[in-house]
């Protein structure tokens, strides 16, 4: 087990090396990072245009430049955006916004998945059945921002009527400036959740749980559920010891390979819900022509999406014990 992950951690060294090259060409040959500075009027002086272009390490060779910020990326360096920011510093207050949002609707869409699509799959063409699907569609059809919208217009609005205070937030990742004790910024927090993780949560959950279900109808019509049922195992003990685990591998797949697209729903979501997080770190770098913030977000987000699935790889030992890794 140690021996593969590894393996699989090494493997992905160069893809990562080589996207960033890719993505760095890219954003080198998109524009001029200082455009907005020589289009000034009036004009500014070409002392401190040379100045800027020395400090981002600008007046180097495309391939001095990405030598120089792949070791300095090495080193725990992120660099400094072309407006000065450092971008470690940034990169580390928005990851927790937005991993808070991102964790918690990914728990969320997992847990209903699996419940809603194992009793799909246990009471097939029932009304259960039916309505899951009915939901599932409905969740599928509609975009993350209009659904967003339509939480906030509707959700919060109500809610907070109807409690005569304001307690589900609908714009911001917290309240700033605010102070007292740790339940109630913890509370505050959490009005600030709620609306992005619902929108968040529902479309991956819509389309999780029909593979759930897919997933269990296949194991329920297997051979050795059916051996299982013979031997006068309980039901229970059928379905949650036998067929769920062996269910869930198709699943723990999708969950996996989903990441990235989480992470791009969320971008859109932060920037209805306007949080100061990972997606809005990836516009205003591809607004502003930053390669180093945008490579900096390519990055994180790669590593993130590498990591879970090598976690994903690492369950199916765990899911099925027929599986066994060389």
């Amino acid at each position: 087990m140690y021996a593969y992950a590894l393996r699989r951690l090494l493997i992905s060294v160069p893809l990562l090396i080589l996207s960033s090259m890719i993505v760095y060409a890219l954003v080198h040959f998109s524009g001029d990072p200082l455009a907005d500075l020589k289009g000034r009027n009036p004009p500014v002086p070409e002392a401190v245009l040379a100045q800027r272009r020395h400090n981002l390490y600008l007046d180097h060779s495309l391939p001095a430049q990405y030598w120089h910020w792949l070791t300095n990326i090495l080193q725990g360096n992120f660099g400094t955006s072309i407006k000065g920011i450092d971008i470690g510093a940034d990169l580390s207050h928005r990851l927790a916004v937005t991993l808070r949002m991102v964790i918690l609707a990914m728990l969320i869409a997992v847990i209903l998945a699996m419940v809603v699509g194992v009793l799909s799959a246990v009471k097939q063409y029932s009304g259960i059945d039916y309505a899951a699907t009915l939901v599932g569609f409905l969740a599928l059809s509609m975009p993350v921002f209009w659904l967003a919208a339509l939480l906030k217009e509707f959700l919060a609005i109500d809610i907070n009527i109807w409690l005569g205070k304001t307690v589900v937030y609908t714009i911001g990742d917290s309240t700033p400036g605010l102070t007292g004790s740790f339940l109630s910024r913890l509370g505050n927090q959490l009005g600030h959740l709620v609306l992005p993780t619902i929108a968040l949560a529902a479309v991956s959950y819509a389309a999780w749980s029909r593979y759930q279900r897919s997933s269990m109808l296949d194991v329920l019509s297997s051979d050795y559920i059916r051996l299982a049922r013979a031997k006068g195992l309980s039901r229970r003990r059928v379905l949650v010891r036998h067929a769920l685990r062996c269910a869930l591998i198709p699943i723990t797949t999708v969950v996996a390979l989903d990441v990235g697209a989480i992470l791009g729903g969320a971008v859109i979501t932060e920037r209805v819900f306007a949080w100061h997080g990972m997606g809005e770190m990836l516009l205003s770098s591809v607004s502003d022509q930053d390669i180093n913030r945008l490579l900096a977000w390519l990055m994180v987000s790669a590593v993130i999406v590498v990591l879970f699935n090598l976690i994903a790889d690492l369950l199916y030992a765990f899911l099925d014990p027929r599986i066994r890794y060389a």
